[in-house]
C-alpha cells in the first residue's frame, strides 16, 4: 500500500492543534516493559508521543513517512528523528523494548508493519497502538459537531477512518494480547478558537477545503459559538482512548 499523506499540507497546524495524551498512558507502557533502552515510535508525526516516551526510555527512534511532519519535531537528545515508513525501518533486529503507533495504525499496511515490529522487538517486547475517537464537550456543542462530522464532511472521510471509530478492533494485530488494558481518555481545557482549530486539522476538513475551496468549520462557526457560549471561556473537551497492546514471542 502506497503512503497516503493526509497531513503534511497542514503539519504546522496539526502540531499546534491536536490534543495531548495522558501521562498515565506512558507510565503504564513503561511499567509493562522489562527494559527501557529503546522505543520505536512509528508514524510519529510532530513527535508528541515520542517526547513523552523520552521521559521513560533512554533512546527513542521516532519515524514518519512525512518529511514535513518530522520538520515540526523539536530537538531532544534522547530522540533520533527519521523519515521512514512504518513497514520498513533502519533499526536492527531484536533491539527494541517498545513499539508504539499513536493515532496512525489505520494508515499502515498492518501486515507488513506487524512483521517489521516483530523483527525489531526483543523477545517478549511490547507493541502498543492506540487511537482517540469522537470528542465530547456538551450536548449543544456535540450536536453541531455531529452535523459537521457526519453530514457536511461524511463523504470526505478516508475509508480508513472507520477503524478509529471501532477502536482498531478489526485490524490485524499479531501479538500476544495483554490481559488488562487501562481505560483512559484525553482531556483538554480549550477555548472555542482552540476547539475549532482542532476540527480544521481533520483529514476530511482538509479534503473538503481542497475540493470546494470552502472551510467547513467556518461555515458552522456561528452555530458552534452559540452552543459554546463565551468564546474566551475554556471548556473541557474529552476523547475516549482505545488501546491494543501485546507482546512479541518469548525467546526459545
Amino acid at each position: 500500500m502506497a503512503f497516503e499523506d493526509h497531513f503534511s499540507g497542514h503539519a504546522v497546524d496539526y502540531a499546534a492543534a491536536r490534543p495531548t495524551y495522558p501521562r498515565e498512558l506512558f507510565q503504564w507502557l513503561a511499567d509493562q516493559c522489562r527494559q527501557h533502552e529503546l522505543a520505536w515510535d512509528v508514524g510519529c508525526g510532530n513527535g508528541q508521543a515520542s517526547l513523552a516516551l523520552a521521559h521513560w526510555f533512554n533512546r527513542v527512534h521516532a519515524s514518519d513517512a512525512s518529511a514535513e511532519q518530522i520538520a515540526q519535531a523539536p530537538e531532544n537528545p534522547r530522540i533520533v528523528w527519521r523519515v521512514e515508513t512504518a513497514e520498513h525501518c533502519t533499526l536492527r533486529t531484536h533491539t527494541v523494548d517498545l513499539v508504539t503507533a499513536a493515532q496512525c495504525y489505520h494508515w499502515f499496511n498492518q501486515e507488513r508493519f506487524n512483521n517489521e515490529a516483530l523483527r525489531v522487538l526483543k523477545p517478549g517486547g511490547l507493541c502498543a497502538v492506540w487511537c482517540y475517537g469522537i470528542s465530547r464537550v456538551s450536548r449543544e456543542v456535540d450536536e453541531v459537531f455531529r452535523e459537521l462530522h457526519d453530514d457536511v464532511l461524511g463523504a470526505y472521510w478516508p475509508p480508513e477512518r472507520r477503524h478509529i471509530e471501532d477502536g482498531y478492533r478489526h485490524l490485524p494485530f499479531h501479538f500476544d494480547a495483554l490481559g488488562e488494558i487501562p481505560r483512559l481518555q484525553l482531556s483538554e481545557q480549550w477555548t472555542l478558537a482552540q476547539y475549532l482549530a482542532y476540527l480544521r486539522t481533520w483529514s476530511a476538513s482538509q479534503r473538503y477545503l481542497k475540493d470546494t475551496g470552502r472551510d467547513a468549520v467556518s461555515e458552522l462557526e456561528a452555530r458552534f459559538a452559540a452552543a459554546w457560549g463565551d468564546p474566551a471561556a475554556t471548556r473541557e473537551v474529552n476523547w475516549p482512548l482505545s488501546i491494543r497492546a501485546g507482546r512479541s514471542p518469548p525467546a526459545d
